[in-house]
């Protein structure tokens, strides 16, 4: 079986949201670390990250939400790990030059090296958090495929989003993809 690790963004998913209903509803997929909430610092994430990715010795496939996706491009940037793939849906946008707080975020500058597996970036065409374009170079930057989700927000419970099934199948797609280089 997979092992899926779910990366949460800055705030908690609420009751609905695709990502705390896959951590309900299926073993295979597990929080790395526990969605804590505002504030997002990013050097708490990322040692989080890289312990729940150290824990066990079999590869996990990583899906990660909005912030997620930056917790994701800077453990790769210092670590590695048993990590087969990694889905990052609907990654906000950061100015690279952009390198200070903000009220409940604290990120440096996001990493714009390709990522050391395979991914595949679920862009918006409606995200308040980053244009379609942005998010295309952000799957650019990352080495990452582009897969375009459409006008659905920021993919998250206020954009309408529970269950998400289409996300399920391009987690599982991607990690059977993976598999087998």
């Amino acid at each position: 079986m997979t092992r899926f690790l779910l990366v949460p963004g800055r705030g908690r998913p609420y009751p609905a949201h695709w990502s705390r209903r896959w951590a309900e509803d299926y073993p295979e997929f597990s929080w790395a670390p526990e969605p804590p909430g505002p504030p997002y610092v990013a050097e708490d994430r990322v040692a989080a990250l890289d312990a729940a990715i150290g824990s066990r010795d079999e590869p996990a496939v990583l899906v990660a939400h909005s912030a997620g996706c930056l917790t994701v491009a800077i453990w790769a940037s210092r670590h590695t790990g048993p990590v087969r793939a990694a889905m990052l849906v609907t990654p906000p946008w950061l100015d690279p030059e952009w390198d200070g707080p903000s009220p409940g975020f604290v990120c440096g500058p996001v990493p714009r090296d390709p990522l050391p597996f395979p991914a595949l970036v679920v862009a918006s065409r409606d995200d308040p958090a980053a244009t379609f374009e942005q998010a295309a170079a952000l799957a650019r930057d990352w080495g990452a495929e582009l897969f375009d989700a459409g006008p659905v927000g920021h993919l998250d419970s206020r954009s309408g989003f529970g269950p998400w099934p289409e996300g399920e199948r391009l987690a599982r797609t991607l990690a059977a993809r993976a598999a087998k280089t």
